[in-house]
């Protein structure tokens, strides 16, 4: 990664305070690693931590509405549709725009994140992101990247390279998972 690049990651992000860049990842000058609480993964509000049967079981009402209105549009109490969190990434992308135009950014996040920033820079329908959701899930430490397509458009724009990629994981012998964070607070 060239020096300029800029590293934005959820406020919560398990780092000690704020490091600069892993040496692999810069060249020249330390680049300082920005932290932005709009990209932590979506609220689940009283869902959180619970499977679809739970769901069903403890909150049979909440199952219902996501059954009618959709997991694209159902906000759960005290938690987020994928609008709200789509919301808050057309937030982070205007301050990155204003902020770090022509460097690069790499963003660290989550599952519904990774998914939502693929809707607005894909310009992706409701129906094609679920489509892509429903393949599976994205992996812990995987890949997605898009390159700049000088020529497209009046301004270019971002083209997908590569989506949910391991293979940094796996030339490090590391293994990839696909298992949740632990539950660290208190339920109810």
């Amino acid at each position: 990664m060239p020096s300029g690049c800029a590293a934005v990651l959820p406020l919560f992000a398990r780092l000690p305070d704020r490091p600069a860049l892993p040496r692999p990842w810069r060249r020249g000058g330390e680049e300082p690693i920005c932290f932005d609480e709009r990209l932590r993964e979506k609220e689940f509000g009283i869902l959180d931590g619970l499977t679809t049967g739970g769901i069903r079981n403890i909150f049979p009402d909440q199952a219902e509405f996501r059954r009618l209105l959709g997991k694209f549009y159902h906000r759960p109490p005290g938690g987020e549709s994928w609008c709200d969190v789509i919301l808050r990434l057309r937030s982070v992308m205007d301050t990155i725009s204003l902020h770090y135009a022509g460097r690069r950014v790499m963003i660290f996040s989550h599952q519904v994140v990774v998914l939502c920033m693929r809707y607005i820079l894909e310009s992706l329908t409701e129906t094609e992101i679920l489509a892509i959701d429903a393949k599976g899930d994205v992996a812990n430490c995987a890949v997605t990247d898009y390159r700049l397509e000088a020529d497209a458009g009046r301004d270019g724009r971002l083209v997908l390279q590569r989506y949910n990629v391991t293979a940094p994981m796996e030339e490090d012998r590391t293994p990839v998972t696909k298992a949740p964070d632990a539950i660290a607070g208190a339920r109810g």
